[in-house]
């Protein structure tokens, strides 16, 4: 079996992560040392968010050189010990790959801010911008070169994007990616996947930076790149999109090998609608026959602690519901109960860093270190990203570029490893099981009807997964034993907000 249709992924936030040098930014070196943890934790892969130089206008996904490493991480030849002792642990490496922009400080756009090569980036003269498109940190899409010419940014102003329609762009895109094939990275995430092809005939209502035809042409290019490879190389895109059959194009035999399922991240913990995104989720990936994948968290998105103890339990970015009423404990209990159902569902999972330790997001941050750029260009009304980029605790934390709250220590990694009750603990003997169990990982579910508020499925041979959505406890359908609760059960039964793995008899 492709080890992709089923894998555990785990995201690294390389700047959040481990600190191996002690000046409060974590690091590759920090990253070597917890290669152990990461193995013992069950999962396959690891992808890193972008390690290259960066000005860190936007949290390194504005990358100003494709081919190195940003030295507060380490060096490009401590990357590629990375990738090598990530293997001997039977952990493959998956990088970010940033296509649609790059940082203003890139060779490139300087070389176009004087006025060589222009023709690698959007660029217009005139005394106003060519259209009304807006940026999606906020405010105009268009900035002024200071020869007064305009060029676009999708992104913050410092993250310029590449005009597509080159040939160089997609010469220089292709040699990037045999760069890093040539190093031993297993995959790339593509970041802003549907993003790179614009139509500037249509107005901003349109969206005609996203999801253009055009678009296609290029990942098929670079799957041939990607199969010349030897081993099982993948590519797993970034798209928010909300038409699923268009999502699915870019999943199909020739092109991205997967691509996260955001509608699954944004549902809210209501039992018809998680039934409904599952289902839609599934009939979407059939005709091409791609895997589905299931996020609960992200470097971008508030954490999904937070999330499920709020009254609305959706994420929107429209509205982070930021420092809305939240039920820690009740979120928690839901968050324990959504990893049994996410590892249980057919296909690949992914893990962000902090998701086992059960951290919720940090919405008090003091305004002065918030460091994204939506918090400014939002004119400080959408505190942005920072919060779900709080360095983890390990349990021997020095300085941190972002301040971790107080109750982090007892749920850090040493405070967790020794107590079998713990988030750590739940999602250790997760992985391990969801690697054990045949009926798991890659494949077919089928529903069983155990009422509107309980969310149960069986997957072959002989395992079901129950979730209990509803406000009271539940009795579970006959089975062989429980091989695994998200927490105890009430007198053999399932209460409220809790999921079970059992072995499962019709």
């Amino acid at each position: 079996m492709n080890w992709w249709r089923g894998a555990a992924i785990y995201q690294v936030y390389p700047r959040s992560f481990a600190d191996g040098n002690g000046d409060g930014i974590g690091d590759l070196a920090g990253l070597r040392q917890k290669l152990p943890y990461l193995a013992e934790l069950g999962v396959d892969a690891v992808w890193l968010s972008p390690w290259y130089p960066s000005p860190l206008a936007d949290g390194g996904y504005d990358v100003a050189d494709y081919r190195d490493v940003e030295p507060v991480y380490g060096t490009l030849v401590e990357a590629e010990k990375l990738i090598g002792e990530a293997h001997e642990l039977g952990i493959r490496v998956i990088i970010d790959i940033v296509p649609n922009h790059c940082s203003d400080q890139h060779p490139w756009f300087q070389e176009a801010l004087r006025g060589k090569g222009r023709d690698r980036f959007w660029f217009h003269e005139g005394d106003a911008p060519p259209n009304d498109w807006q940026s999606r940190f906020g405010g105009p899409a268009w900035s002024q070169a200071p020869d007064g010419s305009w060029y676009l940014h999708l992104y913050s102003p410092q993250q310029p994007d590449f005009n597509w329609d080159h040939p160089e762009v997609r010469a220089e895109f292709e040699d990037i990616l045999r760069f890093w094939l040539d190093r031993g990275v297993d995959g790339f995430r593509i970041d802003v996947a549907d993003g790179l092809v614009k139509d500037f005939s249509r107005p901003d209502a349109d969206a005609p930076y996203s999801d253009q035809d055009g678009v296609h042409e290029i990942y098929r290019s670079w799957r041939r790149v990607l199969d010349a490879y030897p081993g099982e190389r993948v590519f797993v895109g970034e798209m928010w999109l909300p038409d699923p059959v268009r999502f699915a194009r870019y999943l199909r035999a020739d092109e991205l090998h997967s691509a996260f399922n955001f509608d699954f991240l944004c549902c809210p913990w209501e039992p018809a609608a998680l039934r409904s995104c599952v289902d839609a989720t599934l009939a979407a990936h059939a005709p091409v026959g791609a895997p589905p994948t299931w996020v609960l968290s992200n470097h971008d998105v508030t954490r999904h602690v937070t999330r499920y103890g709020r009254a609305d339990t959706s994420f929107d970015f429209g509205d982070r519901q930021h420092l809305a009423p939240t039920d820690l404990e009740l979120g928690t209990r839901r968050a324990r109960a959504a990893a049994l159902l996410t590892t249980a569902l057919p296909g690949c999972v992914y893990v962000y860093q902090g998701e086992e330790l059960g951290l919720e997001e940090v919405e008090d941050l003091p305004d002065e270190l918030r460091e994204d750029p939506v918090w400014e260009r939002s004119g400080h009304t959408d505190p942005g990203r920072d919060g779900c980029r709080v360095p983890i605790p390990w349990g021997e934390d020095g300085p941190s570029w972002l301040p971790r709250p107080e109750s982090w220590r007892e749920r850090s990694v040493r405070a967790q490893s020794g107590d079998p009750d713990s988030m750590l603990s739940l999602y250790r003997e997760v992985l391990r099981l969801r690697r054990a169990e045949p009926a798991l990982g890659d494949g077919d579910m089928a529903w069983l009807d155990l009422g509107p508020e309980v969310l149960a499925f069986t997957r072959e041979p002989g395992f079901a997964c129950v979730v209990n959505l509803s406000a009271a406890p539940v009795a579970l359908p006959e089975h062989r034993g429980v091989l695994l609760s998200s927490g105890p059960l009430a007198d053999g039964a399932l209460p409220p907000d809790t999921a079970a793995w059992i072995r499962y008899t019709r």
